[in-house]
């Protein structure tokens, strides 16, 4: 008698991604550990970590470049607005810091919070002129204020120059400082999951399918862009804010052209439009990155071709892909 094999999807779901139908405790364990994943990775890896200084470091590193993917994933798949400007966010969060801090002696936990909310005020005004544009304009203008910035600073000389601003207060302890950078990107992440399943977050995605049925309803949608632009940089500043005390200086690099790539190739490999890829993409990434500091010059190379497999053969995301995996299971049927 010949057998194959046949895909099933698990029987637990009822009428919507929200609604289960519980039977035993291994189907209570198959709805809670992937959503233990993320609380698993961002509050014991600090522990886990706590002999290897460097790797705490590119912890610290690979939160902020979470942050500045779903800030991404959210512009660009949830309110439609391709953004290429996290390192504008990055840049204002942290200057803002480092002025309150470094020249205004204010203390770093009223620094911060008032840099992300300033700073997202900020790039949230310079970013009103550009939201009647649309895909690559859109993007490109939001790609040239980094560069506006940093040109700006150099050909005035102002906030410390080519130099940068320094004597910002660090943080009291590393895992004081590692802490603060998880527990804020969990709040962030699930902020944004609320937001989205809200009256504003349904707003922002009929804006970005049907603007003028929108406008049809009596709201414009241009206020509804400002809001989200505004959430997606308060996320980018906060970690700019965040990065300038990490470093105890705010300088040019904060500009730099990574902060705005490689949120989009995090939200691309790890599966766009739904935030948890964003995050899965910056943890594959980020870390990974650092790993092939070892290879020199052939870093880039190996990091392309890594690049290049996992969007070609995996297009719709790495998220996307275990997640239709862990769903379903596999039985062997005769075959008559």
């Amino acid at each position: 008698m010949e057998k194959r094999k046949e895909r099933i999807d698990r029987g637990i779901k009822v009428r919507a991604d929200s609604i289960y139908l519980l039977s035993s405790w291994q189907e209570i364990l198959y709805l809670l550990f992937p959503r233990m994943f993320l609380y698993i990775f961002f509050l014991l890896f600090p522990v886990i970590l706590c002999a290897n200084p460097y790797w705490q470091k590119v912890f610290a590193i690979t939160c902020i470049y979470v942050l500045l993917a779903i800030s991404f994933d959210f512009l660009a798949n949830y309110a439609g607005l391709v953004c290429l400007g996290g390192a504008f966010f990055i840049g204002v969060g942290g200057y803002f810091s480092g002025y309150l801090n470094s020249c205004l002696h204010l203390p770093m936990y009223f620094s911060i919070p008032l840099a992300t909310i300033g700073g997202a005020v900020f790039c949230t005004l310079l970013l009103i002129p550009t939201l009647s544009l649309r895909g690559v304009y859109f993007a490109i203008i939001t790609l040239m204020y980094p560069m506006l910035m940093t040109r700006v600073i150099e050909a005035l000389n102002i906030l410390g120059g080519t130099n940068g601003m320094l004597n910002i207060t660090g943080f009291v302890s590393v895992y004081n400082e590692l802490y603060i950078i998880s527990i804020f990107t969990l709040i962030f992440i699930f902020a944004l999951r609320r937001i989205n399943s809200e009256d504003i977050g349904i707003l922002i995605k009929a804006v970005k399918d049907n603007d003028q049925s929108v406008r049809a309803s009596g709201i414009n949608p241009t206020n509804i862009r400002i809001i989200a632009v505004f959430i997606s940089s308060f996320i980018g500043c906060f970690a700019g804010a965040f990065l300038s005390h990490m470093y105890m200086w705010a300088g040019l690099s904060l500009f730099a052209l990574d902060f705005s790539i490689i949120p989009i190739a995090a939200t691309v490999i790890g599966g766009a439009g739904s935030l948890f890829g964003a995050v899965i993409g910056a943890i594959i990434l980020v870390p990974l990155s650092e790993i092939l500091r070892d290879f020199g010059a052939l870093r880039i190379v190996i990091y392309s071709v890594i690049l290049t497999i996992v969007i070609v053969y995996k297009s719709e995301g790495v998220l996307n892909y275990l997640s239709r995996k862990y769903n379903q299971t596999e039985r062997w049927v005769e075959i008559k």
